[in-house]
C-alpha cells in the first residue's frame, strides 16, 4: 500500500506492498518519504510526515498479546468513551484516535491496528469513501459505529457493500450513556472482527452478487397484482443463526435457494433499525422473498423472514402450518435476538419438521438450541471452518454434538434443499406434532 512510499523505498524492497494499486498503473516512487506521482491511494491526499516512519514503529506501549484498536470519530466525546470503555477489557488496547479519515490514514502510517472502529459522518471524507479506499490498499477488520440518522438504513447496506464486518448503532443524543450501557457488546464486536480473516471475506463480497438473471414476463406490459411469488404454507421450516461474516454468508445461502423452497427464518446479530435495509437489500439480489418478521407473520415456501434487530424471535405452530413471535426480553447468550431462543422454539413447535443451520460467528449462540433441535429429530448442519469468516459458533455448536453435518459454505444451499427432499418423505405434519 502508498504508505510504503513514504519511506526509503530504494533499500527496504517494500514497494511490493504497493504493487496491487500503483505499480499496475506505472506510478512509481521518486525517493525517501515522496508519495507516488498522481498516485489515486488514499495516502497520496496526505503530505509526506516530517519524520522518517520506518524508524518510529507501532507505539512502545503496545501490548502484542492484545487487540490493537484505532477509533475513527470526529466526536471527541465518543472518541474517549470508546477508548476508556474498550481499554477497561485486558483483550483489547487502544493505540490511537483520529477526528477524521485524513487524521487516520496518517494514524496508518504510524500504526498497524487489528481493528478500526468507524463513524460515517465526518468532515472533510465520509465514512464510507474512507472505507471503500481502505479496503482497496490496506484491508482491515472495521466495525462501523454510527449514529441512527434518517439515511442510517441506506448507510448500512452502504457500509455493508464497502466491506465492514459489522455495525453498532448509536443515538443521536446520549451517545455516551449508550456506549456506555453497550459496552460488552461492542467489547464482543471488536474482539470477533479481530478474528476475522479479511482476505476471505474479500473473496466472499466478491462471490455471486448478482440478482436473478432478467427475465421478461407479462410484467412488461402490464403489471401483476398479485406478488410474483406463490405464497404456500411450509411443512418443513429452516432455522438459520449467524454472527460476525452472516451478513454475506446469508446471501450466498439464500441466493442457492429456489422459489419452492421451504420457509426460512433466520436470526443474524445485527442492530436494531439496520434489519429491514439488510432484508430488503437481500430482497433485491435473491429469488425467495426476504422481509424483516413481523409480529404473526406466517412461515411461507420462498420466503425468509430475518428477526428484527434488539427482538428476540420464536416459531409457533399455527393450526395447520408455522408463524413467528416477535417478542422483547433479556439478553439471552449476551443476544438479542439469540439464536438459542429460535432453534428451542424451533425444536418444541416443529420437531423433525425443522432443518437448523448454524454459520460463521464469534461465541457460542446457537450451540444449546442446536442441540435441542437435534434432540427433537430435526436435521441439523454447520458452517465447515474452511469457509467460516469466524468459526465460533459452528465449532461452538460441533463441539456440544448438535450437528449432523459439516458443509462448506458454498455447498450449504444445495445441502438445505437436499434434507428437505430427503427428510419430505417421512414428514411429521404439523398436526401431528404433539401439543
Amino acid at each position: 500500500m502508498c504508505l510504503y512510499t513514504l519511506i526509503d523505498l530504494t533499500n527496504s524492497g517494500l514497494w511490493r506492498g504497493c504493487a496491487s494499486v500503483c505499480a499496475p498503473r506505472g506510478f512509481s516512487s521518486s525517493g525517501i518519504r515522496n508519495r507516488c506521482m498522481g498516485c489515486p491511494c488514499l495516502f497520496s491526499l496526505l503530505p509526506p510526515p516530517p519524520i522518517n516512519v520506518c524508524d518510529q514503529g507501532p507505539p512502545m506501549t503496545a501490548d502484542p498479546k492484545r487487540i490493537k484498536v484505532l477509533v475513527v470519530d470526529d466526536s471527541a466525546s465518543v472518541r474517549q468513551t470508546m477508548t476508556d470503555l474498550l481499554n477497561e477489557d485486558p483483550e483489547i488496547e487502544v493505540i490511537g484516535t483520529a477526528a477524521d479519515p485524513y487524521v487516520a490514514a496518517k494514524r496508518l502510517s504510524q500504526i498497524v491496528p487489528d481493528v478500526i472502529t468507524l463513524d460515517i459522518e465526518m468532515p472533510r471524507m465520509d465514512g464510507i469513501t474512507f472505507l471503500h479506499k481502505l479496503m482497496e490498499q490496506h484491508p482491515l477488520p472495521v466495525v462501523i459505529c454510527s449514529s441512527l440518522a434518517a439515511d442510517g438504513t441506506q448507510a448500512l447496506s452502504q457500509a455493508l457493500d464497502a466491506g465492514a464486518v459489522s455495525v453498532i448503532a448509536k443515538p443521536l443524543t446520549g451517545t455516551r450513556q449508550f456506549l456506555l450501557e453497550s459496552s460488552i457488546g461492542i467489547r464482543d464486536a471488536v474482539k470477533a472482527a479481530a478474528q476475522v480473516d479479511v482476505g476471505r471475506f474479500r473473496a466472499l463480497r466478491r462471490a455471486k452478487v448478482e440478482g436473478p438473471a432478467p427475465k421478461l414476463t407479462a410484467d412488461a406490459i402490464i403489471p401483476r397484482p398479485l406478488s410474483r411469488k406463490i405464497a404456500k404454507t411450509t411443512d418443513k421450516v429452516v432455522c438459520i443463526g449467524a454472527s460476525t461474516g452472516g451478513t454475506e454468508a446469508l446471501r450466498v445461502v439464500l441466493q442457492d435457494l429456489p422459489l419452492d423452497s421451504p420457509g426460512v427464518v433466520i436470526v443474524q446479530h445485527m442492530p436494531e433499525h439496520f434489519t429491514r435495509a439488510f432484508a430488503n437489500r437481500l430482497n433485491g439480489i435473491c429469488t425467495i422473498d426476504v422481509k424483516e418478521a413481523e409480529d404473526g407473520d406466517p412461515v411461507l415456501r420462498g420466503r425468509a423472514l430475518i428477526a428484527p434487530g434488539n427482538r428476540h424471535m420464536l416459531l409457533r405452530r399455527d393450526g395447520a402450518r408455522y408463524s413467528v413471535q416477535v417478542k422483547d426480553g433479556p439478553l439471552v447468550s449476551r443476544h438479542r435476538p439469540s439464536v438459542d431462543v429460535l432453534f428451542r422454539s424451533a425444536a418444541a413447535a416443529a420437531g423433525a419438521n425443522a432443518l437448523g443451520v448454524i454459520l460463521t460467528g464469534m461465541g457460542d449462540d446457537g450451540s444449546r438450541g442446536m442441540l435441542e433441535m437435534h434432540q427433537a429429530g430435526a436435521l441439523t448442519l454447520a458452517e465447515d471452518e474452511s469457509t467460516c469468516i469466524v468459526f465460533g459458533m459452528p465449532k461452538e455448536a460441533i463441539a456440544a454434538g448438535a450437528v449432523d453435518r459439516v458443509i462448506p459454505l458454498d455447498r450449504m444451499g444445495r445441502e438445505i434443499m437436499r434434507g428437505y427432499a430427503d427428510l419430505n418423505a417421512a414428514l411429521i405434519r404439523p398436526e401431528e406434532v404433539p401439543r
